[in-house]
Parts: structure tokens; C-alpha cells; sequence
């Protein structure tokens, strides 16, 4: 397949990404005073809005990417996973009204139940495992070439 093909098909998932998780980010906004803990909600809400608008920038810079299909894809799931991890886990934690155990200072001290806290912590590490390889991806194929 054409690495144009492929870059304008990466481009417009991540784009229409972006733009579901901005809609969502501000629907968790007029969510957040029902929430069983709205500073938790007012972090998703945060986290939607801002991973949205990451995610359709990255859209924007898949023509400028030196890398190969596979990396290419692998960066931008990653990167659509992370943005939503991201944005998901404090509405988790919002709902359950948990998330002490990672997220002391958001979730005023609260804890959950063992499972919700296996939960939030998992979620927690595995965003984490997912953005810094796909940034660092992203970083890679700004990269400047030889000549």
C-alpha cells in the first residue's frame, strides 16, 4: 500500500479521534457536578478536551512523519489509546469516587474498592505505557533528513 494512502487514512482516524474525545471531554464538563467526585470529573473533562486537541494535531503532522507504515500505525493507536486512558481513568475514579491509591491529591485521599483501584492503577500505567512510546515515535519521525 502507498505510504500516502496510509498516512492520509492514519490522519483521518486520528482527526475524527480527536474530535470524538473533544465531545466527549466537554460532555464529562456538564457531567461534572452529578459526579460522586467533581474534582476527579473536572480532571476527565480536562483530559478529554486536551487529549482531543492532541490527537487532532498529531493528524496534522502524519505528512510530515519519516516513518514506515507500521510505525506509523503503531504510534497512532498508541496514541488514540493513551488519549482516551487518559481521559476515561479520572471519570472512573470520579464515578466510583476513588483513586486514592494513584491519584491521592485529585481524589481528595478516597479509595475504592480493591477491584477499582486495581482498576484505576492498571489503566493508569498502561496510558503511560502507550503515550511515552507513541511521543517518542512522533519525535523519531520529525527527525530531519540527511541531506
Amino acid at each position: 500500500m502507498d505510504t500516502v494512502i496510509v498516512k492520509d487514512a492514519i490522519a483521518h482516524r486520528l482527526a475524527h479521534s480527536g474530535v470524538l474525545l473533544l465531545l466527549l471531554g466537554l460532555l464529562t464538563g456538564l457531567a461534572v457536578p452529578k459526579l460522586a467526585n467533581p474534582r476527579m470529573g473536572l480532571a476527565s473533562h480536562v483530559e478529554g478536551v486536551m487529549g482531543g486537541m492532541l490527537l487532532a494535531l498529531l493528524s496534522f503532522l502524519c505528512s510530515r512523519l519519516r516513518l514506515g507504515a507500521l510505525a506509523m500505525k503503531a504510534a497512532s493507536w498508541l496514541a488514540v489509546y493513551g488519549a482516551y486512558a487518559n481521559w476515561a481513568n479520572p471519570l472512573l475514579a470520579s464515578i466510583w469516587d476513588a483513586g486514592g491509591s494513584m491519584m491521592p491529591d485529585a481524589s481528595k485521599g478516597k479509595k475504592g474498592t480493591a477491584l477499582q483501584e486495581a482498576v484505576i492503577s492498571a489503566v493508569a500505567v498502561s496510558m503511560v505505557l502507550a503515550l511515552l512510546p507513541a511521543v517518542c515515535l512522533i519525535l523519531w519521525g520529525l527527525r530531519r533528513s540527511a541531506s
